[in-house]
């Protein structure tokens, strides 16, 4: 199988060039070249798809599949599809669940609506570019195009930084602000379960939009922070804390305490989404102990959470002043 992939040096990017490079298919990455690094074997294409004539590396190019982790001005999807739907059968293109149109229900499914968007936009905030390239791929590929709407993604390799904080702050040790409650379901996807599934089904061919997440509860907030206190191996203590005096400090939710979404928040529906089509496809997701442990093995290999191929980090956690003023409430 030869694979192009469009980016390939970031947190998802890389984790599909590592799968398949590991199922021993011919790999291909194209980027501008400034970040991030390829494992041997691989063949680096550079380009900038945003420039004019960015995309002229591509040509004379034929591979089996592309897959596309782009998440910034639509133009640049549609463009790279019209480049390649010539000689590349089938388009997966990486987006996520958060092009659905607010008011969004729990249990959301890919039939909802999604924000409005153009695939010609040169702009706009993160979902409106999702939802975008979502249109500009379909624009261009039609039924060939696989849209993954992916969720929260933990794994090693995680350039975000969400997992990581967790781990960094509990292996710092002592007294540890838990946010509750303990039972709360956590809902997210392993990134070498998503960038697997991906592979499998745009190999196949399928086409349309999926949920790719695990299924909500997959996993508990217990049972997440219990690991990262067990593979640290730090004997810090979680001091679990219900959801009201956090709140009421001004602590963000899934900024300041990464990953946790308390009940009847109004992103709670982020943790609650619809995953039957999913999983009929064949998804599968490992337990959550083995994601804890292998982040927390790559984390010490490599010292710190990376760049994000040059943007800067989404965030940086809740202050250890604020932290210790919580617990000490």
């Amino acid at each position: 199988m030869r694979l192009l992939v469009l980016g390939g040096t970031g947190f998802v990017g890389g984790a599909t060039v590592a799968e398949a490079v590991r199922r021993g298919w011919s790999v291909t990455v194209f980027n501008r070249g400034m970040h991030g690094s390829t494992p041997p074997g691989v063949h680096r294409l550079r380009g900038d798809r945003t420039a004019p004539d960015g995309l002229a590396a591509l040509a004379g190019g034929e591979w089996d599949l592309v897959v596309d982790t782009w998440d910034s001005a639509p133009r640049a999807v549609r463009d790279a599809a019209r480049a390649l739907v010539a000689t590349v059968p089938h388009y997966a293109y990486i987006s996520s669940g958060s092009v659905y149109a607010p008011p969004v229900p729990a249990h959301v499914g890919e039939e909802a609506p999604t924000v409005e968007a153009s695939a010609d936009a040169v702009d706009g905030d993160y979902a409106e570019c999702k939802a975008g390239g979502e249109l500009a791929a379909i624009e261009v590929y039609g039924e060939r195009a696989l849209l993954v709407r992916a969720g929260l993604i933990l794994g090693p390799g995680e350039d975000v930084g969400r997992l990581p904080w967790w781990l960094q702050r509990v292996a710092r040790g002592g007294d540890v602000l838990a946010p509750g409650p303990v039972d709360l379901p956590v809902q997210y996807v392993d990134v070498r379960d998503l960038v697997g599934w991906t592979l499998d089904r745009a190999a196949e061919g399928v086409g349309g939009a999926f949920n790719v997440i695990s299924r909500p509860g997959h996993t508990t907030m217990g049972e997440l922070l219990d690991s990262v206190v067990s593979v640290t191996g730090s004997g810090a203590t979680l001091r679990w804390t219900d959801p009201a005096p956090i709140l009421a400090a001004g602590v963000v939710p899934w900024n300041d305490l990464p990953i946790w979404i308390p009940p009847r928040h109004e992103f709670r529906w982020l943790q609650e989404r619809g995953v039957e089509k999913a999983y009929a496809a064949g998804l599968t997701c490992r337990p959550v102990t083995e994601t804890v442990a292998d982040t927390w093995r790559w984390l010490r290999a490599v010292g710190s959470v990376p760049p994000r191929a040059g943007k800067p980090r989404r965030f940086t956690g809740l202050d250890p002043a604020r932290e210790a003023a919580l617990l000490t409430a």
